[in-house]
């Protein structure tokens, strides 16, 4: 049940997107620029609301956000980079004679698949109410599931931030490879890792994953960055794991946390006892 309700004689909408890299996005769909509290909400035209849908069956709203690129904030050049990929969007009604933020909660929705036309973009938004409907379970594998450096119950509990290094790229190939001629550690020490510019046009963009790191510091990355890599930009480089035994005990000293189950039997080891060879 909702905690309060807009006044329905002024009331309008508003979307705020959080997005894991870069600035918050503010639009509303009121006929004038809305400040509330430290923030503007643009109300720019160029894009509309899809209107939102919901059952009394529990099952989640649907949101979808239609625009013309650079409008309000969001252009091409952010949504192919990724900038919104994973973003969080909270949308909720408010009255324009007295504005507040989050009055009336309408959902929060996470950015999904997004449908670009010439220069016009469809977002969908999954409400977050969606995840319940999500297959989850563990996989038994020989090699660790866990995700390297979480710290949740369970989790790998690697510290990331005493191995996270910073650097300045001496030479470029193309987006996805690149060196650094001062990098002094061993080859694949960065392998499986991430690597996220600082400075340059793809600064404030999401970590890009590590494909190949070779000893004399040449880096291959597993997409390409969207902006122009260029010589002189500074980045930050976090080591990644295989998720191999070897990896975890000889390389983190972190076999406790070990998430592999190497002596596991297979199928065909198994299904050998009680058959009819």
């Amino acid at each position: 049940m909702k905690t309060a309700v807009a006044d329905r004689r002024y009331k309008v909408h508003c979307i705020r997107i959080v997005p894991l890299w870069g600035s918050p996005v503010y639009i509303t769909d009121y006929v004038r620029d809305l400040v509330i509290g430290a923030n503007t909400y643009k109300t720019e035209t160029g894009y509309q609301f899809s209107g939102t849908a919901s059952e009394d069956n529990m099952s989640p709203g649907v949101l979808d956000l239609s625009g013309v690129a650079s409008a309000a904030g969001i252009d091409i050049d952010q949504i192919v980079s990724g900038v919104f990929d994973g973003a969080r969007c909270y949308a909720f009604a408010t009255a324009w004679s007295n504005p507040v933020e989050d009055e009336e909660e309408i959902g929060v929705a996470i950015l999904g698949k997004t449908k670009l036309e010439d220069d016009r973009y469809t977002i969908e938004m999954m409400m977050i109410g969606d995840a319940l409907n999500q297959t989850v379970g563990q996989t038994y594998t020989a090699n660790c599931q866990k995700v390297f450096g979480g710290q949740g119950f369970a989790g790998c509990k690697k510290a990331l931030a005493p191995i996270t290094v910073t650097g300045t790229l001496t030479s470029v190939t193309s987006n996805s490879v690149f060196r650094d001629s001062a990098r002094a550690e061993a080859a694949d020490y960065f392998g499986e890792g991430t690597i996220a510019f600082t400075s340059g046009s793809n600064a404030g963009l999401k970590p890009i994953k590590i494909k190949i790191h070779a000893a004399d510091g040449t880096i291959t990355t597993h997409e390409s960055f969207h902006y122009p890599v260029l010589a002189g930009d500074t980045y930050t480089l976090t080591p990644g794991c295989r998720h191999r035994l070897e990896d975890c005990r000889d390389k983190w000293a972190n076999i406790d946390n070990f998430g592999g189950f190497s002596f596991v039997a297979t199928t065909s080891a198994y299904t050998q006892i009680g058959g009819t060879e």
